[in-house]
């Protein structure tokens, strides 16, 4: 019996576009391929679902998008010639042994949020999976505290998605809305990666993807996948793709999660403290205890 491929067959990604009047193709292409290139050598099966996803997107892009492409395929010495032949690149390309390739520090990538997010569930996941040679570049983020995880587990099991979104937006330092669509995605890639950036365990995930999202937890085949793809993300790839959401947005990561997470509670605290409640007492006009001369 043949092993079943990590990733699903791209059979729709020819039928890729337009989704919300924004046609993501050209961005799509752009950001798989220029991932591809960073890694200096890919397996069979990574190579296959590149040129699956490629080939899809070739025919459907401009010319411009084309462009850019061919240049980043015909510096790369291990491009597959069946993609080289599509955009009319030679196989054999003459390379210059006197040159060294210089490895350029990789910019932010600003157009991989929105592709990630407008991506299939088959395309996200061959994103992810080429983020891992750029993530050992990214700096390690310290994993949450278990308060953390347990108030965000609390909230899934309270089908509360608002709070588990307040509490994504303080732990990973990202905005409101982008902590928002991470929360109340349908397919369930995004949130899989932020809580493999925080380090929750496996276990809590599960009965997180149970409760929080209906339109996940509703699916056993939808939970079993994700905990699967939990499972081989590698966490510096999740960390990466953390860093790129943050400097997307114009975000910074929390200097102190802890005072974040403490900071509700001293105000609860602080309210119902014997010294705020003898200061607000004093200020309410008390009545009158002087007696009247008819008293």
């Amino acid at each position: 019996m043949a092993k079943p491929s990590a990733y699903p067959p791209l059979d729709s990604l020819v039928d890729l576009a337009c989704r919300d009047g924004v046609d993501i193709r050209p961005t799509l292409l752009r950001v798989i391929t220029d991932l591809y290139v960073q890694k200096p050598a890919h397996n069979a099966e990574e190579e296959t679902q590149f040129v699956e996803l490629a080939r899809g997107l070739i025919d459907a892009v401009d010319a411009a998008t084309l462009a850019v492409v061919a240049d980043k395929l015909a510096a790369y010495p291990a491009a597959p010639a069946a993609i080289l032949g599509r955009l009319g690149i030679s196989a054999a390309r003459p390379v210059a042994p006197a040159t060294t390739p210089t490895v350029a520090k990789p910019a932010v990538r600003t157009d991989l949020l929105e592709a990630f997010f407008a991506a299939s569930t088959d395309e996200r996941r061959l994103i992810l999976s080429n983020l891992d040679v750029e993530a050992e570049r990214a700096a390690r983020l310290t994993p949450a505290s278990s308060e953390v995880i347990r108030r965000l587990e609390n909230a899934a099991l309270q089908r509360n998605p608002g709070e588990f979104s307040r509490m994504l937006e303080r732990v990973l330092g990202v905005s409101r809305t982008l902590a928002e669509r991470i929360t109340r995605d349908s397919s369930g890639e995004p949130l899989v990666v932020a809580v493999r950036a925080l380090g929750m365990p496996a276990a809590v995930l599960h009965r997180v993807l149970l409760f929080l999202n209906p339109a996940i937890g509703q699916s056993v085949e939808r939970v079993y996948d994700l905990a699967r793809l939990y499972d081989e993300l590698a966490p510096s790839a999740a960390e990466h793709m953390l860093t790129v959401w943050r400097q997307t947005a114009g975000q910074s990561p929390p200097a102190h999660a802890s005072v974040h997470w403490d900071d509700e509670r001293r105000d609860a605290r602080s309210l119902s403290s014997p010294a705020r409640y003898h200061s607000d007492r004093a200020r309410v006009p008390q009545p009158s205890r002087t007696k009247t001369a008819g008293n």
